[in-house]
């Protein structure tokens, strides 16, 4: 066992637990947020999208031991709230993206990923850069068409702060 120190969504978390570890069992089992989903255990299905330091990653395949506290991580309770959505979850509401919804926490944190590094993609980007996330119940049209709108929302709240 070692002590381990993460930040995620912002607050220091501290443990004990085997480094070798999955981040995704780190965020579900010892802090307690439940918003990442174990999909594939392999890495393929971008169910346990997490962000760390920004960057789209799989957290079912990355080891807590290979983090330090000073790496942020960002999980799906870190994007939005209930009461204030991020311009992607909005839009994913808008377009009624969801079928059985559970993938959906990982496709998310990865349009957010994808936003952040091109904020007006086509739809040829939007296929390369979410391949790594599939959806079971086949929604991509309608995230396609979210990834959309949400960018459109993420010029003009930046066009605002201006």
């Amino acid at each position: 066992m070692a002590k381990i120190n993460l930040t995620i969504n912002n607050q220091s978390y501290k443990f004990e637990a085997e480094e070798d570890m999955p981040l995704l069992w780190a965020i579900r089992d010892y802090v307690g947020l439940k918003g990442t989903k174990y999909g594939c255990g392999i890495a393929q299905c971008g169910a346990c999208t997490v962000h760390l330091d920004g960057v789209a990653v799989r957290s079912c395949q990355l080891p807590i031991g290979t983090l330090s506290k000073k790496q942020k991580i960002t999980t799906i309770e870190g994007i939005g709230t209930p009461e204030t959505l991020s311009a992607v979850q909005e839009a994913w509401v808008e377009e009624q993206v969801p079928q059985c919804g559970y993938c959906q926490s990982g496709q998310i944190m990865s349009a957010v990923a994808m936003l952040a590094e091109n904020p007006n993609p086509t739809d040829e980007d939007i296929d390369a850069y979410m391949i790594g996330n599939l959806c079971r119940c086949g929604t991509y049209d309608r995230i396609r068409k979210a990834i959309h709108r949400a960018a459109g929302q993420t010029a003009e709240e930046d066009l605002g702060k201006r």
